[in-house]
């Protein structure tokens, strides 16, 4: 097994779970986190030149990053309630489709917790830059 063959099945594996947990919801998650790491980059560049700009840029990254993290709730919340409104249609539900439908309804609050987590890092890095700065 070569090396694209090995990045070829890791990045199928990222799309399924993408679409498993709800393509609207991942999608603004992903916008979140594109938005965070923009920010961030604009944030690291002006540190010197700008350092007032860069706070703006934190404080701005913050509030991204809990949109992502309330986004990654909200869509979990909501996949939950799809699933039971499913099971109650049902009558009887197996614990097999019970597992499932709690798994897909967690990919978008893993998600979110992810692009607040990587958000809080860029974040702390670049307020570290600044203080050294002053």
């Amino acid at each position: 097994m070569n090396l694209f063959s090995i990045n070829l099945i890791i990045s199928t594996q990222i799309i399924d779970r993408f679409n498993e947990g709800g393509t609207l919801f991942m999608s603004l998650i992903l916008l979140c986190l594109v938005l965070a790491i923009f920010l961030l980059i604009r944030g690291f560049l002006s540190s010197t030149k700008n350092p007032e700009y860069s706070k703006k840029m934190v404080g701005l990254v913050g509030d991204v990053s809990l949109l992502g993290l309330v986004l990654g709730f909200f869509g979990s919340i909501l996949g939950l309630i799809s699933a039971f409104d499913a099971f109650e249609g049902l009558g009887e539900v197996n614990s097999g489709i019970l597992a499932g439908g709690l798994k897909v309804s967690f990919l978008t609050t893993l998600f979110g917790s992810f692009v607040f987590i990587i958000s809080r890092i860029g974040m702390i890095v670049l307020r570290a830059i600044l203080k050294v700065n002053k």
